[in-house]
C-alpha cells in the first residue's frame, strides 16, 4: 500500500467525502454501467450508513481510492473502488474492516457484474438467494453473505493479509 493513502471512518450523519464518492460512483457507472442509483438517493443512503474509505494524498488533491457504506446491520449499500487501485487489495481491506465492527456483512450485486461476483466469492461471501427484478431497471440480483460463523476470525485475517 502507498505511503501516501490513508484511512478514514465517516460516522452515520457526516456528509465528509459525500462528493467524492458520488463522483466515484458515477465514474464507475460511466465506464462499466453499474451502481446506478439516483443523487438523493445515493447521499441519503451515504448520511445512514458508517462509511470506511481509503483516500490518496499523494498529490495537491486527496482521491478517494475507495469506500463502503454500510448499515448498522452490516448490510453493505455501496462498496467502490476506484479503477486505477484495483487490484492493489483495497476492496479486501474495506471488506475486512466492516467485519471488525460486524458479526456477519451481506449485501446484494447485479446477476451480470461477473467481476463484483468474482471479488465477493473470492473474499468469502456466499450467495443466500437470487431475487429476480431487484434493481429499478429490472435487473436481477444476488443477495450475499459472509461470516457470522466460527471462522470469521480467521477469515479476517485471510482478508488483511498481503
Amino acid at each position: 500500500m502507498s505511503v501516501t493513502v490513508e484511512t478514514a471512518r465517516v460516522e452515520r450523519g457526516d456528509d465528509e467525502y459525500v462528493d467524492a464518492a458520488w463522483d466515484l460512483k458515477e465514474r464507475i457507472r460511466e465506464q462499466e454501467g453499474m451502481l446506478r442509483q439516483r443523487r438523493r438517493f445515493f447521499e441519503n443512503a451515504y448520511r445512514r450508513s458508517t462509511v470506511y474509505l481509503y483516500h490518496d494524498r499523494g498529490g495537491r488533491e486527496s482521491t478517494l481510492v475507495g469506500f463502503a457504506a454500510v448499515r448498522r446491520d452490516g448490510y453493505m449499500l455501496f462498496l467502490a473502488v476506484a479503477p486505477a487501485y484495483r487490484g492493489e487489495g483495497f476492496g479486501k481491506r474495506l471488506i475486512a474492516r466492516v467485519l471488525k465492527d460486524h458479526d456477519s456483512v451481506s449485501c446484494h450485486a447485479r446477476t451480470t457484474n461477473r467481476a463484483a461476483m468474482q471479488f465477493y466469492q473470492h473474499v468469502g461471501f456466499e450467495i443466500v438467494r437470487r431475487i429476480d427484478s431487484y434493481y429499478e431497471d429490472g435487473g436481477d440480483a444476488y443477495y450475499l453473505s459472509l461470516g457470522d460463523d466460527d471462522g470469521i476470525i480467521d477469515r479476517l485475517s485471510d482478508l488483511l493479509r498481503p
